[in-house]
């Protein structure tokens, strides 16, 4: 079902924050997918889901040389899911990295100090679900 990201009801917006993993899904160059297991958060007044990382992970590599791509956070549990889609692009801008550093903490725990940390931003459009 197509959910619109702006009038979200209150299950949906419970599993959003509860503590799930996920997967993101990128395209390369060639157009294949690049998958991988991601922890995010959402920020509903943003519309931002955030995923935080390094500079040198496939995931910013792939984003910074394409900016502005396509791509998917589909989180699972059992019968339930949600895909949140939209335009993404990775910063190592230190004010967008703490955010997402904090929200990061909030949702699953502190994580690990990086002097290379960046932060993959998806500006969402679309999600689909059944909650």
């Amino acid at each position: 079902m197509s959910l619109d990201p702006l009038d979200l009801n209150e299950e949906v917006q419970s599993f959003l924050y509860e503590r799930h993993l996920a997967s993101l899904t990128l395209l390369r160059a060639d157009g294949s997918p690049h998958v991988s297991a991601v922890g995010f958060t959402w920020d509903f007044d943003a519309q931002l889901v955030r995923v935080i990382t390094w500079a040198g992970s496939m995931k910013s590599r792939i984003l910074f040389k394409s900016p502005g791509t396509r791509a998917v956070v589909c989180q699972i549990d059992g019968g339930r899911w949600l895909s949140l889609e939209g335009t993404a692009l990775v910063t190592a801008d230190p004010v967008r990295c703490l955010e997402g550093t904090q929200r990061y903490a909030q949702r699953y725990r502190m994580p690990q100090e990086r002097s290379d940390r960046t932060v993959i931003e998806i500006s969402v459009d679309k999600i689909l679900g059944h909650t």
